[in-house]
């Protein structure tokens, strides 16, 4: 018998995986959470677990730790770098608002004029009454001198003080009695149209003589008897307490200096003083009596002439003004 002889073959070899590329290492694993004591019996439990036995009571799970505060939190550094803070963003500087503004006090209005003085001005206007010289309108009623230009353009106006009494006529002979014969009801300043002429009192103070048999005058006011107090009347809103004098025509100082004067200068100016208790149309269409006082030659009344020294009126008396 012969015996086989086998030749013992070669174990191959497995050809070598193809290389790859570098693979990324794998993340470590984390480490399992540990076990709370009592886990394992109770997963143990659950597998041989007899549906006849009765289940053995479970123990609670552990209380979990307290949270730690907010404070303790914040103040465990962190190990993940804060990031930088940002640069503020620059803001506009502040501006300090403005008080508001307060409205301008009103300039005090032009009093306007009266239908009346309104009426005498259009009629002079119109005719050329005053021809080529100045012209004063007073409105008795409002207390209020009116001065314009040979043409007719208002150069200003003012506040005035009147006769005591409301009248238009002036008493006969009242410019030759002493003014305390002067009884109330003839204090009156005249209505109607005058040729205004500049001249000098017994005082020497300069005037313009409105009506000179009547010793009415327009002139400067004075305060010469504190009892009447002719300065602040003047300043007063009310009319009623313009009426004060014996029949002159007080007219303020800086006015009569300033406006007045500049104006007028030593000329004649028309005096339309408008009457207040007869109708407008008297001072342009004058009684016969007033027109044969227009004719009469005039009295040179100027710098150098003084009154008779008989007369003591208001106008003429150094102590005194109507």
């Amino acid at each position: 018998m012969e015996t086989a002889h086998f030749k013992p073959v070669p174990a191959r070899t497995p050809a070598p995986a193809p290389i790859e590329g570098r693979r990324a290492p794998t993340p470590a694993t984390a480490a399992p959470p540990p076990v709370v004591a009592g886990e394992r019996e109770a997963v143990l439990a659950m597998f041989a677990h007899d549906p006849a036995a009765p289940t053995p009571p479970q123990k609670p799970p552990p209380k979990s730790a307290p949270a730690r505060s907010t404070a303790a939190a914040a103040a465990r550094p962190s190990p993940t770098p804060a990031a930088p803070l940002a640069a503020p963003e620059p803001t506009a500087p502040q501006v300090a608002k403005a008080a508001p503004l307060k409205p301008a006090t009103p300039a005090a209005a032009e009093p306007a004029m009266s239908g009346d003085a309104s009426g005498a001005l259009a009629r002079v206007l119109q005719t050329r009454d005053n021809g080529s010289a100045p012209f004063i309108i007073i409105d008795k009623r409002f207390a209020r001198l009116w001065l314009f230009d040979p043409l007719g353009q208002p150069r200003g106006n003012s506040a005035v003080l009147l006769g005591l009494a409301r009248g238009d006529d002036t008493a006969p002979g009242i410019g030759d009695k002493p003014l305390a014969q002067i009884k109330v009801g003839e204090r009156t300043t005249p209505a109607g149209r005058f040729i205004a002429e500049p001249g000098r009192n017994a005082r020497g103070d300069d005037i313009f003589w409105v009506d000179y048999d009547a010793a009415v005058s327009l002139h400067r006011v004075h305060d010469v008897n504190a009892g009447e107090h002719r300065l602040q009347r003047l300043l007063t809103p009310s009319v009623a307490d313009n009426r004060i004098s014996y029949g002159c025509i007080n007219v303020p100082t800086e006015f009569y200096d300033r406006t007045l004067l500049p104006l007028v200068g030593g000329s004649r100016p028309v005096v339309y003083l408008l009457p207040e208790t007869r109708p407008m149309e008297t001072i342009f269409q004058p009684t016969p009596d007033v027109v044969a006082k227009r004719a009469a030659p005039v009295n040179g009344k100027g710098a150098s002439w003084r009154p008779p020294t008989s007369t003591v009126s208001g106008s003429s008396n150094p102590s005194t003004m109507l």
